[in-house]
């Protein structure tokens, strides 16, 4: 897997794949599938272990990515952000080429292609080498939507939100009730606790900030969804 010269929050479906170094981690970002879906894998510089982030299509690009930034004996987690068919496509090949603990919210849990070993909720992490994500319950999009925090010990957050935030605003909802929900949660969990220098990695497109996103919240509310 080809990797871009910079890391810029924009990837392309079957470009390259974008890398970027903190003090202790790596965030590596691609985009798979027809429907531009974001898988990233995040490594732990001092053990080689490493965490990938919604198996969603196309396995042998995941897998090149993995190769690429990692060894992939040593990618040992695989988080789902949530249940719907563009992020799960290649869950059950990567748990065939990988064999990773799996994790996923427990309501969006039962109709995954491949049951999680571990269900996740608030106040829950998934550990990779000496390097940590902590998992934020974010219900609205599907009722089990998870977002994963990492915070960099030497800046700011990085928050990967698969399809409950985007550049613009939240993700899609079924109807006023779980929209009132996943902005419920939002703003209370996400905007509510986290600075605006956060850096927000969305399920699909290009990165954002909290920062940018947090003075459009009340649009948000009064359009709906």
């Amino acid at each position: 897997m080809d990797l871009l010269d910079q890391y810029t929050g924009h990837v392309e479906p079957g470009g390259p794949a974008a890398r970027r170094d903190l003090q202790d981690v790596s965030i590596t970002k691609v985009s798979v599938g027809p429907m531009d879906n974001n898988a990233y894998v995040l490594v732990d510089h001092g053990s080689g272990e490493a965490l990938l982030i919604d198996a969603a299509n196309e396995i042998d690009r995941l897998l090149d990515t993995v190769d690429t930034v990692a060894d992939r004996g040593k990618l040992t987690q695989l988080a789902t952000t949530h249940k719907h068919w563009d992020h799960v496509q290649s869950l059950e090949d990567a748990v065939k080429a990988l064999s990773p603990t799996t994790y996923a919210g427990e309501a969006d849990a039962p109709e995954l292609p491949v049951a999680p070993d571990r269900t996740v909720g608030d106040g829950d992490a998934v550990e990779f080498g000496g390097s940590r994500v902590e998992i934020i319950h974010l219900d609205g999009h599907t009722p089990g939507s998870i977002a994963l925090l990492y915070r960099d010990p030497a800046g700011h957050g990085h928050l990967f939100t698969g399809d409950s935030l985007f550049p613009g605003g939240p993700g899609k909802t079924a109807g006023p009730a779980e929209f009132a929900s996943l902005m419920d949660d939002l703003e209370g969990k996400v905007f509510g606790q986290l600075d605006d220098d956060t850096h927000v990695y969305p399920g699909h497109g290009d990165d954002t900030t909290l920062g940018a996103e947090r003075p459009k919240i009340g649009e948000w509310r009064e359009r709906g969804w």
